[in-house]
């Protein structure tokens, strides 16, 4: 049963590998960012209050010194707001801006339209029906640490 296992792992890994590099392809807007960048983007777009660095660089797994970067170059780019905390000065809030929205909307907009068009084209009403039921035991694959 194992090597059933694990051969099922190895297809479920290179077709969402490659649906992903994919997807990143389609995107004109989400080719200017790297991956980690966009997850960041979206990931500020739906704070409600921002975030702090380090929350952002847990989250991404990446090391603060890595997100620091990342920071500068949105906040160079008007992508992201700094803002001290009202609790402790020490710490910054970091906000997305209206055009990082619209920089994240555009690139998830992009990927979504092909992924609609791609489905309503080359699915049938049961396969459409077996990946929309499959989504929910993908995000516990995707929530799993």
């Amino acid at each position: 049963m194992i090597n059933k296992d694990i051969q099922f792992a190895s297809d479920l890994r290179t077709v969402v590998t490659r649906l992903t590099k994919k997807l990143r392809k389609l995107s004109k807007t989400g080719l200017q960012f790297s991956f980690t960048e966009r997850s960041t983007l979206s990931l500020l777009l739906h704070s409600e209050n921002g975030l702090l660095p380090s929350e952002l660089a847990a989250a991404e797994k990446i090391t603060n010194q890595s997100m620091s970067q990342i920071l500068n170059r949105f906040l160079k780019d008007g992508l992201i707001t700094r803002t001290a905390s009202q609790t402790d000065k020490r710490k910054v809030i970091i906000a997305i801006t209206d055009t990082g929205k619209q920089v994240i909307l555009q690139v998830l907009s992009e990927r979504d339209e092909w992924m609609a068009d791609a489905i309503s084209k080359l699915f049938s009403e049961e396969e459409y029906n077996s990946v929309k039921n499959a989504i929910g035991p993908l995000t516990k694959l995707v929530d799993f640490e």
